[in-house]
């Protein structure tokens, strides 16, 4: 019964350990999408994403009003948004999106990561062109029709639509993120998340051993303050 209810607080810490960073990179990209367009989501539409993507991540109300006050300070800090690429263990490509107010700080860390795992951190395009950055919009499937809503939506850029566990996944070109978000406002969907995502173009197979050698590395990666995203070419 004691092993029992370790592993449940692990996992439980676990959960809200997760939790906390997720609310810790929202609080982040609040911040942001205010000093770069004011804290009224109305005139805002990045500050309109962020705040649906905080609601869909179940950020508690309060803190997402205490980040927009808190970024409406002159004096609070800024984020810059910084992508690291680079090739892990056993030449996986690896991409680390952060968004930091120390810049010196996380380049060394993420220099460390890759060095301690037996990879090294490479120039920007060394490896960003191994992977396609999409918009990917998603929201309750409820009365909305898959066939219907990919006519409707082609215009404004649709590349791919999709249906899973009671969820639309709209995916759309980088470049046509603005136009879909205001489509799918335009019909009154109500966004869970909207975000970039990269998806790599071709994948490298590896053996279980290997894939543990990256997971580790990854773990390591996610696990830091300033990073927000990790992406890989791993199968």
């Amino acid at each position: 019964m004691g092993r029992a209810f370790e592993f449940r607080k692990e996992r439980k810490f676990k959960r809200w350990s997760k939790m906390s960073k997720v609310f810790t990179r929202l609080g982040k990209e609040i911040v942001m999408a205010v000093k770069a367009g004011g804290p009224d989501p109305a005139n805002n539409a990045k500050l309109r994403t962020v705040i649906q993507n905080a609601k869909g991540a179940s950020m508690p109300k309060d803190r997402i009003e205490a980040a927009i006050t808190r970024a409406s300070n002159k004096d609070e800090k800024d984020y810059e948004e910084i992508v690291y690429e680079g090739y892990g263990p056993h030449g996986i490509a690896v991409i680390v999106e952060t968004s930091t107010d120390n810049l010196n700080r996380t380049v060394a860390n993420i220099r460390h990561y890759f060095t301690k795992a037996g990879g090294s951190l490479g120039t920007s395009g060394s490896v960003s062109f191994m992977f396609d950055r999409k918009a990917v919009f998603r929201f309750p499937k409820d009365e909305w029709d898959l066939e219907e809503l990919e006519f409707e939506l082609i215009d404004f850029g649709l590349e791919d639509i999709d249906e899973n566990e009671g969820e639309i996944f709209v995916y759309t070109a980088f470049e046509d993120f603005g136009n879909m978000q205001k489509a799918l406002e335009d019909k009154g969907i109500e966004v869970i998340s909207a975000d970039m995502q990269r998806f790599p173009m071709s994948t490298t197979e590896i053996s279980a051993e290997q894939e543990e050698d990256i997971n580790k590395m990854i773990e390591r990666m996610e696990e830091d303050d300033d990073v927000n995203q990790v992406y890989h070419n791993m199968a």
